[in-house]
């Protein structure tokens, strides 16, 4: 027996597809059977597996257990929650050796995918194609396995609820009808203070707002009740609880390089000297703010995975990506928690003696674009960058080029880098003002047409 994956499925940190288009319920045994045969082989015994609230997830749950049991192995099935549950699971199980979360993260609602741990490790890039040539060839092991119910959420929430400061604040919990919901709604009940909740049922639909925090449109409801409830902040989370996004008491987002500059001085209290990493679209104030604070900045590749790796190689307590994955490895795991990062931010506020808005105005007031995309063929995507990086070269541009180009000028920076995930270049700027914001656009501009490329030609999410 053999399988065949959509080529557009298996990706660089995950698996993702359009249910009944390009993923089903055969491409879920595929990886499961996969997956625990590339265990199995690595001395591994048990899968842990949860699933997010799409509609589409307890199919493809069913069909992924299938394949891990008949390729003999084990699975611990911990049911509906958040990503971060089962990565939870997976570090905490003495007898689980890897994890598998059916989830379709921040994409529409008629996506769904895997996002997968391996001994501890995150499972990706390679990895992923290794399941795709395992299944084409029909190399899977063959065995019975048996699999078991565990309900998890209480001792998760638990964990969760201790690392929680004894000063209690006025918080709105936004979670978007995403799978942290039924977390929230446990974890709120043994904090001190006083908590607002939205969107709490979840609902595969969502049909409040898309939970993506990193959109500024879907916190309009949470900045609505920070607003009429005079709350001290506000915090949202994605639909598989791994991005946070969060609104201060004025109402003010505070992006994913903000609420690392919160969370790094904290650490750093703690941890002096240590090295702080953030993905190249970070702020060039947070960084700043680190090495101010002691720390050791490092720029790092955006991706979890990636992010991940770097965190083990240098022993780094705490990480975050523009996007709002936030890894504390600092008395917690090193993986990416929403919910988890929403309590630091509580205890941070409450350790370092200043209000969520307080630490916001502290920081610089630096004038950015959003995250901007534009379409260009996958063929052409990765040459693009190194044409754009020789032209730099030659130019003696000061260029960093950790993933993709970083260009460092004195009115800021700007970025193109490749997406991993789409076929977009994706490019970001921040300068001081509004007049070197418009030089670094027209560099960026520049770069692309020399190219061949436009900027008009901005792609959707």
């Amino acid at each position: 027996m053999t399988h065949n994956f959509h080529p557009t499925t298996l990706r660089e940190y995950d698996i993702r597809g359009i249910i009944g288009e390009t993923l089903g319920a055969e491409d879920a045994y595929a990886i499961g059977r996969g997956f625990a045969t590339l265990l199995g082989r690595a001395g591994g015994k048990c899968v842990a597996v949860g699933y997010d609230g799409r509609v589409s997830s307890p199919m493809l749950e069913e069909a992924l257990v299938r394949g891990i049991t008949e390729a003999g192995l084990d699975a611990v099935r911990i049911g509906m929650g958040p990503t971060p549950m089962l990565y939870y699971a997976e570090a905490v199980l003495d007898d689980v050796d890897g994890g598998i979360e059916i989830t379709g993260s921040h994409n529409p609602a008629n996506y769904n995918g895997f996002k997968m741990v391996f001994q501890g490790r995150p499972f990706f890039g390679d990895d992923i194609q290794q399941l795709g040539r395992i299944a084409a060839a029909g190399d899977w092991a063959s065995g019975k396995g048996s699999a078991r119910h565990l309900d998890i959420m209480d001792r998760y929430v638990a964990q969760l609820a201790a690392a929680a400061p004894e000063k209690g604040f006025r918080i709105g919990w936004d979670a978007g009808n995403g799978a942290a919901g039924p977390v929230i709604e446990r974890l709120v009940k043994m904090l001190p203070g006083e908590h607002h909740l939205l969107f709490m049922d979840v609902d595969g639909q969502f049909p409040n707002h898309h939970p993506d925090p990193t959109e500024e449109k879907n916190l309009a409801d949470l900045r609505a009740l920070v607003a009429e409830k005079k709350l001290d902040f506000g915090l949202a989370f994605d639909g598989d609880g791994d991005r946070i996004g969060a609104i201060d008491g004025l109402g003010r987002v505070i992006w994913g390089d903000q609420l690392l500059q919160i969370f790094a001085e904290d650490v750093l209290a703690e941890v002096p000297g240590a090295t702080i990493i953030a993905d190249v679209k970070a702020s060039q104030a947070l960084f700043d703010r680190v090495a101010e604070l002691g720390g050791k900045p490092l720029m790092w590749k955006t991706g979890h995975s990636l992010i991940k790796s770097k965190m083990k190689e240098t022993g780094s307590p705490l990480a975050g990506e523009m996007s709002g994955h936030i890894f504390f490895k600092h008395e917690y795991y090193g993986f990416d928690d929403a919910i988890y990062a929403a309590i630091r931010l509580i205890r941070a506020s409450a350790k370092l003696g200043k209000s969520v808005t307080e630490l916001r105005s502290a920081m610089p007031d630096m004038i950015n674009t959003p995250e901007m995309r534009f379409q260009v063929d996958e063929s052409r995507k990765f040459a693009v960058i190194d044409e754009v990086l020789a032209r730099l070269s030659a130019d003696g541009a000061d260029v960093n080029a950790t993933d993709g180009a970083r260009v460092n000028t004195p009115d800021g920076w700007w970025l193109l880098r490749a997406s991993n995930t789409q076929d977009v270049l994706v490019a970001r700027a921040e300068a001081s003002s509004e007049a070197g914001l418009e030089r670094l656009m027209a560099q960026i501009d520049a770069q692309l047409e020399a190219s061949g490329l436009e900027r008009g030609e901005q792609a959707g999410h």
